[in-house]
């Protein structure tokens, strides 16, 4: 579980949708996998029941998506799209040339991308955390969890527009 609470940036759309998702969890999903375990259980021996395991995994599964959504949603800014300045800040769709490669790709949560093409990096992975606040033609680099170096040089910062 996540105890991280600072402020995630949402769009409308994407608020709606995951407070759809929890709702839907905490009932409608709650309810069905409470069925898949009972029916499991009745199969006889606990030890050795798979669709009982798996059914308790599922719902170890589906009881942290629950939690992760709850304090997502708790601690979400909901709103348009900041209006790009050239200044990369969570909502904002980068153009970035990393190690030698162009990427284009939107700083923020995961869901607020949606159904977007678009990779969505977070303000705390070592990317995000690396650009956040450099303009237009700023060079970085930023420490991969391997321990690789990487360059990278801020091309375009433009407004997310789902």
């Amino acid at each position: 579980m996540t105890t991280n609470t600072s402020v995630t940036w949402l769009t409308q759309e994407a608020h709606d949708r995951l407070a759809t998702e929890l709702d839907n969890l905490s009932t409608l999903g709650r309810d069905d996998i409470a069925k898949k375990i009972e029916s499991a259980r009745e199969e006889g021996d606990l030890k050795e029941n798979a669709g009982y395991h798996a059914a308790k995994e599922e719902q170890g599964k589906m009881e942290a998506r629950i939690r992760t959504l709850t304090v997502l949603l708790r601690h979400a800014e909901v709103g348009h799209a900041p209006e790009s300045t050239g200044v990369v800040v969570p909502g904002t769709v980068i153009t970035a040339i990393i190690a030698g490669d162009s990427s284009r790709f939107l700083i923020g949560s995961r869901e607020i991308g949606g159904s977007s093409d678009l990779d969505v990096f977070s303000e705390q992975s070592p990317l995000g955390a690396a650009i956040l606040g450099l303009t237009v033609g700023a060079k970085t680099s930023y420490t991969t969890p391997s321990g690789k170096e990487i360059a990278v040089e801020i091309s375009n910062v433009e407004t997310f527009t789902g």
